[in-house]
């Protein structure tokens, strides 16, 4: 899981939690991080997926999302 996601992932529970942290404890939540990586793994190959079909099998641009969020084959 690279940094993007770990900063989408607090993203995401901020918002969840009415947009701000102000005990600055949503760290502390307990989100199994195995879970949250499999999770975002789940969504960008989703998202590589779709863009693999959209733009005419681009296997380029498929490849180039799985780097941005770290995904390995």
């Amino acid at each position: 899981m690279n940094e993007r996601i770990r900063e989408l992932n607090h993203q995401a529970l901020a918002e969840v939690m009415n947009g701000k942290d102000p005990d600055k404890d949503i760290d502390k939540m307990y989100i199994p991080k195995q879970f949250t990586k499999k999770f975002a793994e789940l969504i960008v190959r989703e998202c590589a997926h779709v863009a693999l079909m959209s733009n005419g099998n681009n296997l380029h641009v498929c490849e180039l999302i799985k780097q941005h969020f770290g995904v390995e084959e």
